[in-house]
């Protein structure tokens, strides 16, 4: 029986790899971008995978676009044939062309384990869900109903894991926030012993998010795709309990529950689940990012945690919707911060249509990838980029159009930014005032897996005010 498992998954593989190459012998086209392939199946995508675990994810842009002397070329990964569209011109083409000459595309371990939900959706049925998703991520929204609500998780989180300690690990340690803050306003979740049994298995969703979707024991993906159905139960009963009470909360499921489209349609359980589940991902892990980035990037900057902290004595202990409006240089340490290391390093989307861009043609079906890491690291855009430099966000200055896109642009903007803003505002409000930190470790290892990662949590070492 193994032995005809073997060589039926053996003569899968050829014919897979031999399907490849009959297509990439018809795409052969003089204009193509220049570039390489790689391997049959398998590409580039190992090193564009290893310069991501080494913490360099533009490494795998700069050297191609170094050696083809080019702003576009082609690769291939996960299985597909890709086309690179580097810098604020790639950006520009790829947002404002989306639903035009380009559409969203995931990788399928992504479409596998997220399902039908505003990330993956298309079209009218995209525009619908995110006009209605916008609706509760709105600041005005914000600053009528929700502030309050982060104001105390904010203080009861940093009670409960930050007073009285000398040492803090601030990645797993914010993570535990964001997630515990986005139960909170997504599904009214308080309950902590279900909130971390929750987190405990979306941290293997994660890990099987960006993955080769291969569904065999022991594998990330199937890992992951056995988190997710586990996550998605768990999701669906809160659902369903929500819709036989009588109980209304001010929170993101209850909008998802009682608000028809424009139509005049309701979402289906299935589909909440799935928008609960991205939500939960883009509103919690992230953020945890750019957060602890910008805890690192003031442990190595005393110069500049000293403005922030002089900008942050003018405020009170009770935060209002007006004081956040006054943390301007915070949070043009935050987007510097962004910049060096954004959460999500690019994105992809496909070809509706064959594409003429920059004197190439680049074939309908082909997938495209923008990436934010190379472009934030272009010295022709941001002068010694290595460096951080909160000025380079300062009003009177600010990116150029398409230079900054932590958050993606166009008609697909991450609609959770104004959340993530408010979110890290208050945390680092709370945290300034109370405290300054050493790094542990200065030279800890940051990796790329998917989202940057340090290797040993980020411990810091605390120093009340008092």
């Amino acid at each position: 029986m193994d032995a005809v498992l073997f060589f039926t998954i053996a003569a899968l593989l050829i014919s897979i790899i031999f399907a490849m190459m009959i297509r990439r012998s018809r795409n052969r086209n003089p204009n193509l971008p220049p570039g390489s392939l790689g391997w049959p199946l398998v590409g580039e995508s190992l090193e564009f995978l290893r310069a991501s675990v080494d913490g360099e994810p533009e490494e795998f842009v700069r050297r191609r676009v170094k050696k083809y002397d080019s702003q576009v070329f082609k690769s291939s990964l996960m299985g597909e044939n890709m086309v690179f569209m580097c810098g604020a011109a790639g950006n520009k083409f790829l947002f404002s062309n989306e639903s035009k000459s380009v559409t969203v595309w995931w990788p399928g371990s992504v479409r596998k384990l997220l399902g039908p939900c505003l990330a993956t959706s298309t079209g009218d049925e995209a525009r619908l869900m995110r006009r209605m998703i916008a609706l509760f991520l709105t600041p005005d929204a914000f600053s009528k109903l929700y502030i309050k609500t982060m104001e105390m998780v904010c203080q009861q989180h940093i009670k409960t894991h930050w007073e009285g300690k000398d040492e803090v690990k601030v990645f797993p340690t914010i993570k535990r926030y964001t997630f515990g803050l986005a139960c909170r306003l997504f599904m009214g979740l308080e309950d902590e012993e279900h909130i971390g049994k929750l987190a405990s298995m979306f941290n293997i969703f994660l890990a099987g998010l960006i993955s080769f979707p291969i569904n065999l024991p022991g594998t990330r993906f199937w890992r992951g795709k056995l988190a997710t159905h586990a996550i998605k139960d768990e999701v669906l009963k809160i659902v369903r309990a929500r819709r036989s009470s009588s109980e209304q909360k001010l929170d993101l499921l209850n909008h998802l529950i009682t608000t028809p489209d424009e139509r005049g349609k309701y979402m289906t359980d299935s589909v909440i689940v799935n928008n609960i589940l991205m939500l939960l991902f883009a509103g919690h892990d992230t953020t945890s990012v750019t957060i602890t980035m910008t805890i690192k990037c003031l442990a190595e900057r005393p110069d500049i945690y000293e403005k922030l902290l002089k900008e942050h004595k003018g405020i009170g202990e009770s935060v209002q919707w007006e004081d956040l409006q006054k943390m301007k240089y915070t949070w043009s340490v935050a987007c510097e911060a962004l910049r060096l290391t954004p959460p999500v390093i690019g994105g992809f989307r496909e070809a509706l249509i064959d594409i003429s861009y920059g004197g190439y043609h680049i074939p309908k079906g082909w997938k495209l990838f923008w990436s934010a890491s190379n472009t934030h690291m272009d010295s022709s855009l941001y002068p010694s980029s290595a460096d951080f430099d909160p000025s380079r966000f300062e009003e009177s200055l600010g990116p150029a159009p398409f230079t900054f896109v932590p958050f993606g642009g166009g008609p697909r903007m991450c609609t959770g930014k104004e959340f993530a803003r408010l979110e890290l505002l208050l945390l680092m409000h709370n945290l300034v005032k109370r405290y300054r930190w050493k790094l542990v470790c200065p030279d800890e290892k940051i990796s790329c897996d998917p989202m940057p990662t340090p290797l040993q949590g980020l411990p810091v070492r605390l120093q009340p005010h008092n």
